[in-house]
């Protein structure tokens, strides 16, 4: 039954996919085709060191660096290739209307670019470790492993409260993706239905897009990166761990201002009128930077009024002497113990 349902629904899954990549725009359209490209390339027998990153060949002498740029349209296997399609053409569907075409692209060739980097790194460390060469000759970094775990840090950064499953164990939300998506892929690679370098490439992807646009992405009001509470490294951890890696990444972040890799994170507050008040927030999102606006001036309209309000018990300084009433010095000094303020005739 439940393979017959599926045959059911695999034409109205080709339609939709179909349709969704008819609209795209053409960045996603170019990648799109160029990792199918690229798919096919990956048969061409003895092609593969030219074309995916090998940590061994990209060190001096040979500076195989173009690597860095085709291994991101390499895949070895068709589901990958189907897995990759998916996540661009869902990522022009999301991001694409928030960031525009450009900054889409912006964002792909960073994050490919970095992973492989950092990724190539990282055999390079367990080979000086381990003092095996196939660490370095033997190991091929390819596909969109990166790029996948950038997109899911990029719906949390823009829909983080939004809920994909209902259970009696609780919500799932946008925001717990990606750690989920990484404790995955590493099972996944213990027991040997990944390739080595996927689970590597796929947390240098979280953490590479992090950072990017935590601090770097450039917003159409000037400002850079989203320093929004939701979004901090803590917040990818369940919240029983988030103080102690509070105090870890907070650590590191300010080793970073020192040497000047990262800059400390300022608000601004322009203040035009006194019942009004304009609040820029970097990287803020534009509701959330709407919700903080109107916190800020009910709270600023909430201490003029107080204010402007007539202190009870202040004497008046103009207050016509003539007015005062020549009995007021009759009155019981009893009654009028702690009122300070003089007594006009009635």
């Amino acid at each position: 039954m439940a393979a017959s349902m599926f045959q059911r629904n695999i034409p109205v899954f080709k339609q939709n996919v179909s349709a969704a990549f008819g609209n795209s725009s053409l960045v996603v359209k170019t990648v799109a085709v160029l990792v199918c490209f690229g798919y096919l390339i990956s048969f061409i027998p003895g092609a593969t060191p030219y074309i995916t990153v090998t940590p061994g060949y990209v060190l001096p002498p040979n500076f195989w660096v173009w690597t860095y740029f085709t291994h991101t349209f390499i895949e070895f296997h068709f589901w990958d290739v189907l897995a990759d399609v998916l996540v661009v053409i869902l990522c022009g569907k999301l991001l694409e209307p928030l960031w525009g075409a450009m900054d889409m692209l912006l964002f792909f060739l960073i994050t490919n670019f970095s992973v492989a980097i950092a990724t190539s790194f990282t055999y390079l460390v367990i080979y000086l470790v381990s003092k095996n060469e196939d660490y370095l000759f033997d190991t091929y970094i390819h596909g969109l492993a990166g790029y996948i775990a950038g997109f899911s840090v990029a719906v949390k950064q823009v829909m983080p409260d939004h809920v994909l499953v209902t259970s009696p164990f609780g919500k799932l939300r946008n925001t717990h993706i990606p750690l989920i998506l990484v404790t995955f892929v590493i099972t996944l690679r213990l027991i040997g239905a990944l390739d080595g370098p996927y689970p590597i490439m796929f947390t240098w992807g979280v953490i590479s897009s992090w950072v990017y646009l935590r601090f770097y992405q450039k917003h159409s009001n000037g400002n850079r990166g989203d320093m929004a509470e939701n979004f901090s490294f803590a917040s990818f951890f369940p919240s029983q761990v988030q103080p102690v890696i509070s105090i870890m990444s907070n650590s590191i972040f300010a080793i970073f201002v020192k040497v000047k890799i990262c800059k400390k994170p300022q608000r601004h507050y322009d203040v035009s009128s006194p019942t009004t008040i304009t609040i820029t927030l970097p990287g803020t999102d534009p509701q959330d930077a709407e919700r903080r606006k109107n916190l800020a001036i009910k709270a600023l309209n909430e201490r003029l009024s107080k204010a402007n309000e007539p202190t009870a018990n202040w004497p008046s300084l103009d207050e016509d002497e003539e007015k005062s009433s020549p009995s007021s010095s009759n009155v019981d000094p009893t009654s009028s113990q702690g009122d300070t303020s003089p007594t006009t005739e009635s």
